[in-house]
Protein backbone atom coordinates (compact mmCIF):
# COMPACT_ATOMS: atom_id res chain seq x y z
CA UNK A 1 0.00 0.00 0.00
CA UNK A 2 1.57 3.63 -0.73
CA UNK A 3 1.28 6.72 0.83
CA UNK A 4 1.36 10.32 -0.19
CA UNK A 5 2.23 13.44 1.73
CA UNK A 6 2.23 17.20 0.60
CA UNK A 7 5.64 19.59 1.60
CA UNK A 8 4.49 22.44 2.10
CA UNK A 9 8.13 23.53 3.66
CA UNK A 10 9.64 22.79 -0.55
CA UNK A 11 9.78 25.26 -3.14
CA UNK A 12 10.95 24.90 -6.62
CA UNK A 13 14.19 26.67 -8.35
CA UNK A 14 13.75 26.68 -11.99
CA UNK A 15 17.23 27.18 -13.99
CA UNK A 16 17.21 27.14 -17.67
CA UNK A 17 19.45 27.98 -20.39
CA UNK A 18 21.85 26.28 -22.78
CA UNK A 19 24.92 26.58 -19.66
CA UNK A 20 22.63 24.84 -17.16
CA UNK A 21 24.31 21.82 -16.61
CA UNK A 22 27.96 22.98 -16.96
CA UNK A 23 26.90 26.44 -15.08
CA UNK A 24 25.75 23.89 -11.71
CA UNK A 25 28.19 20.97 -12.22
CA UNK A 26 31.09 23.54 -10.80
CA UNK A 27 29.04 24.38 -7.62
CA UNK A 28 27.62 21.99 -6.28
CA UNK A 29 28.48 18.05 -4.44
CA UNK A 30 26.67 15.98 -7.21
CA UNK A 31 27.01 15.17 -11.08
CA UNK A 32 24.16 17.44 -12.25
CA UNK A 33 24.60 15.36 -15.59
CA UNK A 34 22.49 12.08 -14.37
CA UNK A 35 18.75 13.92 -14.03
CA UNK A 36 16.74 12.77 -16.41
CA UNK A 37 12.75 12.83 -16.58
CA UNK A 38 12.86 9.38 -14.25
CA UNK A 39 15.75 10.08 -12.50
CA UNK A 40 16.80 12.78 -10.25
CA UNK A 41 19.86 13.15 -7.52
CA UNK A 42 20.40 14.60 -4.54
CA UNK A 43 23.11 17.72 -3.96
CA UNK A 44 24.35 20.51 -1.71
CA UNK A 45 25.35 23.90 -2.26
CA UNK A 46 28.64 24.42 0.24
CA UNK A 47 30.85 27.21 1.59
CA UNK A 48 33.88 27.28 -0.07
CA UNK A 49 35.38 25.76 3.10
CA UNK A 50 32.97 22.88 2.77
CA UNK A 51 30.37 24.08 5.15
CA UNK A 52 26.60 23.15 3.95
CA UNK A 53 24.34 25.79 3.15
CA UNK A 54 21.29 24.05 1.55
CA UNK A 55 20.46 20.46 0.33
CA UNK A 56 17.69 19.55 -2.77
CA UNK A 57 16.99 16.98 -4.98
CA UNK A 58 17.56 18.04 -8.72
CA UNK A 59 15.36 17.11 -10.90
CA UNK A 60 14.48 17.94 -14.87
CA UNK A 61 11.19 18.09 -17.10
CA UNK A 62 13.91 17.91 -20.08
CA UNK A 63 14.07 21.47 -20.63
CA UNK A 64 15.02 22.77 -17.51
CA UNK A 65 16.51 21.81 -14.03
CA UNK A 66 14.45 22.05 -11.15
CA UNK A 67 15.92 22.18 -7.74
CA UNK A 68 13.18 21.13 -5.05
CA UNK A 69 14.47 23.33 -2.13
CA UNK A 70 13.64 24.31 1.21
CA UNK A 71 11.23 27.27 0.32
CA UNK A 72 13.10 28.78 3.50
CA UNK A 73 16.62 28.82 1.62
CA UNK A 74 15.14 29.26 -2.26
CA UNK A 75 15.81 33.54 -2.39
CA UNK A 76 19.45 33.12 -0.50
CA UNK A 77 20.14 29.80 -2.76
CA UNK A 78 19.16 31.94 -6.39
CA UNK A 79 21.03 35.03 -4.53
CA UNK A 80 23.84 32.69 -4.41
CA UNK A 81 23.58 30.86 -7.47
CA UNK A 82 23.53 34.28 -9.48
CA UNK A 83 26.18 35.31 -8.37
CA UNK A 84 28.37 32.70 -10.12
CA UNK A 85 26.22 33.10 -13.22
CA UNK A 86 29.12 35.40 -15.14
CA UNK A 87 28.48 34.71 -18.83
CA UNK A 88 26.83 31.56 -18.80
CA UNK A 89 23.42 31.39 -20.37
CA UNK A 90 21.33 30.72 -17.10
CA UNK A 91 18.21 32.11 -16.23
CA UNK A 92 17.57 31.53 -12.64
CA UNK A 93 13.99 31.36 -11.03
CA UNK A 94 11.79 31.09 -7.96
CA UNK A 95 9.18 28.28 -9.93
CA UNK A 96 7.80 27.58 -6.70
CA UNK A 97 4.05 28.64 -7.37
CA UNK A 98 3.87 26.55 -10.25
CA UNK A 99 4.10 23.33 -8.20
CA UNK A 100 2.90 21.70 -4.94
CA UNK A 101 6.12 19.29 -4.09
CA UNK A 102 4.49 15.97 -2.65
CA UNK A 103 6.45 12.83 -1.61
CA UNK A 104 5.13 9.41 -1.94
CA UNK A 105 6.34 5.82 -0.64
CA UNK A 106 5.06 2.26 -1.11
CA UNK A 107 5.25 -0.64 -3.58
CA UNK A 108 2.18 0.03 -5.75
CA UNK A 109 2.95 3.97 -6.21
CA UNK A 110 2.36 5.51 -9.51
CA UNK A 111 2.81 8.70 -10.22
CA UNK A 112 0.50 11.07 -11.74
CA UNK A 113 0.75 11.93 -15.33
CA UNK A 114 0.87 15.54 -15.70
CA UNK A 115 3.74 15.25 -12.78
CA UNK A 116 7.21 16.03 -12.30
CA UNK A 117 8.56 12.63 -10.49
CA UNK A 118 11.47 10.76 -9.88
CA UNK A 119 12.29 8.22 -6.98
CA UNK A 120 14.41 9.50 -4.00
CA UNK A 121 17.84 9.13 -4.59
CA UNK A 122 18.44 8.68 -1.48
CA UNK A 123 17.45 4.96 -0.07
CA UNK A 124 14.83 2.72 -2.02
CA UNK A 125 12.55 2.92 0.81
CA UNK A 126 12.32 6.46 0.93
CA UNK A 127 10.01 6.34 -2.25
CA UNK A 128 9.37 9.23 -4.83
CA UNK A 129 9.04 12.92 -5.07
CA UNK A 130 6.70 14.82 -6.97
CA UNK A 131 6.25 18.09 -8.29
CA UNK A 132 2.88 18.58 -9.38
CA UNK A 133 0.58 21.51 -10.88
CA UNK A 134 -1.52 21.64 -8.17
CA UNK A 135 -2.19 19.48 -4.68
CA UNK A 136 -2.59 16.10 -5.12
CA UNK A 137 -6.09 14.36 -4.08
CA UNK A 138 -5.56 12.42 -1.31
CA UNK A 139 -2.27 13.44 0.31
CA UNK A 140 -1.82 13.54 3.59
CA UNK A 141 -0.28 16.17 6.34
CA UNK A 142 3.74 16.48 5.98
CA UNK A 143 3.97 15.25 9.31
CA UNK A 144 3.00 11.33 7.72
CA UNK A 145 6.24 12.25 5.78
CA UNK A 146 8.28 13.27 8.66
CA UNK A 147 7.21 9.91 10.43
CA UNK A 148 8.49 7.78 7.41
CA UNK A 149 12.10 9.83 7.00
CA UNK A 150 12.61 9.43 10.91
CA UNK A 151 12.12 5.75 10.56
CA UNK A 152 14.36 5.77 7.51
CA UNK A 153 16.95 8.35 9.34
CA UNK A 154 16.83 10.31 6.31
CA UNK A 155 18.31 13.91 6.88
CA UNK A 156 16.54 16.98 5.69
CA UNK A 157 17.49 20.63 5.63
CA UNK A 158 15.45 21.24 9.48
CA UNK A 159 18.61 18.85 10.88
CA UNK A 160 21.19 20.91 8.80
CA UNK A 161 23.17 23.95 10.24
CA UNK A 162 24.44 26.63 7.57
CA UNK A 163 27.74 27.30 7.57
CA UNK A 164 28.49 24.59 10.52
CA UNK A 165 27.50 20.98 9.05
CA UNK A 166 29.62 18.84 7.10
CA UNK A 167 28.49 16.56 4.32
CA UNK A 168 29.92 13.53 5.90
CA UNK A 169 28.43 14.11 9.46
CA UNK A 170 24.55 13.99 7.93
CA UNK A 171 25.28 10.90 5.60
CA UNK A 172 25.55 12.79 2.46
CA UNK A 173 28.06 10.26 1.24
CA UNK A 174 26.07 6.50 2.46
CA UNK A 175 22.44 8.27 0.72
CA UNK A 176 24.40 9.14 -2.64
CA UNK A 177 24.29 12.87 -2.07
CA UNK A 178 28.00 12.85 -3.25
CA UNK A 179 29.70 12.05 -6.74
CA UNK A 180 33.36 11.51 -5.62
CA UNK A 181 34.44 10.83 -9.45
CA UNK A 182 33.27 14.40 -10.81
CA UNK A 183 35.43 17.30 -11.28
CA UNK A 184 36.23 20.09 -8.56
CA UNK A 185 33.23 22.01 -7.15
CA UNK A 186 33.11 24.22 -4.23
CA UNK A 187 33.64 22.94 -0.88
CA UNK A 188 34.63 19.58 -2.50
CA UNK A 189 38.62 19.76 -1.02
CA UNK A 190 37.22 19.78 2.48
CA UNK A 191 34.30 17.24 1.78
CA UNK A 192 37.28 14.96 0.38
CA UNK A 193 39.47 15.23 3.57
CA UNK A 194 36.56 14.55 5.54
CA UNK A 195 36.18 11.09 4.04
CA UNK A 196 39.84 9.86 3.07
CA UNK A 197 41.21 11.03 6.91
CA UNK A 198 38.35 10.02 9.00
CA UNK A 199 38.01 13.36 10.23
CA UNK A 200 34.02 13.12 11.33
CA UNK A 201 34.06 12.91 15.34
CA UNK A 202 29.89 13.18 14.97
CA UNK A 203 26.98 12.06 13.27
CA UNK A 204 23.21 12.47 12.63
CA UNK A 205 21.97 9.53 14.29
CA UNK A 206 18.54 7.92 14.70
CA UNK A 207 17.74 7.93 18.34
CA UNK A 208 14.60 6.65 20.18
CA UNK A 209 13.02 7.94 23.83
CA UNK A 210 11.57 6.15 26.54
CA UNK A 211 9.15 9.10 26.54
CA UNK A 212 8.00 11.58 23.96
CA UNK A 213 10.90 13.41 22.99
CA UNK A 214 11.36 17.51 22.92
CA UNK A 215 11.62 18.66 19.32
CA UNK A 216 14.95 20.22 20.12
CA UNK A 217 17.35 20.34 23.14
CA UNK A 218 20.88 19.04 24.53
CA UNK A 219 21.83 15.70 24.83
CA UNK A 220 24.34 14.51 27.72
CA UNK A 221 26.25 11.50 29.05
CA UNK A 222 27.63 11.82 32.64
CA UNK A 223 26.59 15.54 33.21
CA UNK A 224 28.59 16.11 29.87
CA UNK A 225 26.71 17.48 26.34
CA UNK A 226 27.37 15.55 23.70
CA UNK A 227 24.83 16.29 21.27
CA UNK A 228 20.91 18.03 20.34
CA UNK A 229 17.79 17.00 19.11
CA UNK A 230 17.63 18.40 15.48
CA UNK A 231 13.74 17.22 14.50
CA UNK A 232 11.33 15.20 16.62
CA UNK A 233 7.95 13.12 16.29
CA UNK A 234 6.72 11.70 19.15
CA UNK A 235 9.27 9.27 20.44
CA UNK A 236 11.38 9.22 17.21
CA UNK A 237 14.81 11.71 16.45
CA UNK A 238 17.43 12.84 14.97
CA UNK A 239 20.05 14.12 17.09
CA UNK A 240 23.70 15.09 16.34
CA UNK A 241 25.64 12.99 18.54
CA UNK A 242 29.16 12.94 19.24
CA UNK A 243 30.56 9.18 17.74
CA UNK A 244 32.73 9.08 20.87
CA UNK A 245 29.31 9.10 23.41
CA UNK A 246 27.60 6.60 21.29
CA UNK A 247 28.24 3.75 24.29
CA UNK A 248 27.00 5.67 27.32
CA UNK A 249 24.10 6.10 28.70
CA UNK A 250 22.17 9.22 27.07
CA UNK A 251 19.51 11.28 28.25
CA UNK A 252 17.28 14.22 26.66
CA UNK A 253 16.52 16.23 29.70
CA UNK A 254 14.95 13.02 31.77
CA UNK A 255 14.48 11.03 29.33
CA UNK A 256 16.60 8.14 28.21
CA UNK A 257 18.05 7.92 24.93
CA UNK A 258 19.34 4.89 22.70
CA UNK A 259 21.17 5.41 19.63
CA UNK A 260 19.04 2.92 16.99
CA UNK A 261 22.04 2.69 13.90
CA UNK A 262 19.82 2.41 10.21
CA UNK A 263 21.82 -0.16 8.11
CA UNK A 264 22.79 2.19 5.29
CA UNK A 265 24.46 4.40 7.80
CA UNK A 266 28.57 3.52 8.26
CA UNK A 267 30.11 4.45 11.20
CA UNK A 268 34.17 3.86 12.07
CA UNK A 269 35.28 0.64 13.70
CA UNK A 270 35.10 0.50 17.72
CA UNK A 271 38.55 0.04 18.75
Amino acid sequence: MSQLATLPDRGVIAINGPDRVGFLQGLVSNDVSRPAPDHAVWSALLTPQGRYLAEFFILTDGASLLLDAPSSAVPDLIKRLSRFRLRSQVEITDRSSAFAIHAAWGDDFAPPANSIAARDPRLPQAGWRILAPMPLPGAQEPQTYLAHRLALGLPDHADLEPEKTLLMEAGFGELNGIDWEKGCYMGQELTARTRYRGLVKRRLIPVNGAQTLPTAGPITAADREVGEIRTALGQRALAMLRLDALDQPLLAGLIALKPDIPSWMQLPATP
